[in-house]
């Protein structure tokens, strides 16, 4: 009987021993499932990790294609400076070839000018002696046979 008048006294008391959790309380607003809590925690950490991966790849493939624009302009410079360097030497090479060839055509006409005056008589004066050359006044002795 006296358990029963001890366990009577305590059972008022019983109700202030576990306060009420308004945060597992489903009739509160707000309220979650907690396996639902973890299943939207554990998306939230997949969505930034895979946020995470998406930028490092995203900055990866900028990275390649700088990279390949760079590369492509440097090789389209340098293909420029090559032939503008080609054309230009082309340019010598061709004036120089012009200049020799004119220098061998007209080195070639005097050549030819030279050897006709040479093979044309001289018309002012005899063949022994030319008309530039003063002749001495000698008389000539005849023979008789």
């Amino acid at each position: 009987m006296k358990y029963l008048l001890s366990l009577a006294m305590l059972l008022p008391l019983s109700v202030f021993a576990q306060p009420i959790n308004t945060i597992n309380n489903p009739n509160q607003p707000g309220y979650q499932i907690p396996s639902q809590q973890r299943m939207q925690t554990q998306m939230l950490n997949q969505q930034s990790q895979q946020k995470g991966m998406l930028n490092q790849q995203l900055q990866t493939q900028t990275r390649m294609q700088q990279q390949h624009l760079e590369s492509q302009i440097n090789n389209n410079s340098q293909r420029m400076l090559d032939s503008q360097i080609n054309n230009n030497s082309q340019r010598m090479l061709d004036s120089q070839i012009n200049n020799n060839a004119q220098y061998m055509l007209e080195s070639q006409q005097g050549m030819r000018d030279n050897s006709r005056e040479q093979m044309l008589p001289n018309t002012s004066g005899s063949m022994l002696h030319p008309s530039g050359t003063p002749q001495p006044n000698i008389p000539l002795k005849t023979m008789s046979p």
